[in-house]
C-alpha cells in the first residue's frame, strides 16, 4: 500500500518522520510543497478529511506573523487560502495512507497506523 507523506523538506519533524519510516522499511513517496506545488484541490481533501483546524499549524513564525484581525476573522475558507499562499502553515507532515490522512508525528502513533 502506497504511503505519501506531505510537508517540506527541512523541517525538523519531516525529518523525523522520514527517519521513522526508513527504519521500519516503509516504503513512501515524499511531497515537498515548496518543490511540488499545493493544489487547491490537494489542500481541500486534506481540509474535508482532517477539518482546517487540524491542518492549520498555529504554532509556526508564519501563522504568528498574520494581524490579529486575520486570526480573529479566520474561517475555512480565510485559513484555506493562507495555506495555499504560504504551505508552511500547514501542519507537517500529512501522511496519506490506505485513503487516510494523518497529520502530525508521534511515534506511538505511527506505530498504531502501521499495526
Amino acid at each position: 500500500m502506497t504511503i505519501t507523506m506531505f510537508g517540506i523538506s527541512n523541517c525538523d519533524t519531516i525529518k523525523k518522520a522520514k527517519k521513522y519510516l526508513q527504519d521500519n522499511n516503509h516504503d513512501f513517496t515524499f511531497h515537498d510543497y515548496r518543490q511540488d506545488g499545493l493544489s487547491a484541490e490537494l489542500l481541500s481533501q486534506f481540509v474535508a478529511e482532517l477539518g482546517w483546524e487540524q491542518v492549520l499549524n498555529k504554532r509556526g513564525t508564519t501563522y504568528r506573523a498574520l494581524s490579529d484581525e486575520q486570526k480573529q476573522n479566520l474561517n475555512s475558507n480565510s485559513a484555506q487560502q493562507y495555506m495555499l499562499d504560504a504551505p508552511a502553515m500547514i501542519k507537517r507532515p500529512i501522511l496519506q495512507y490506505q485513503g487516510k490522512y494523518y497529520v502530525g508525528f508521534k511515534a506511538a502513533q505511527y506505530d498504531e497506523i502501521f499495526a
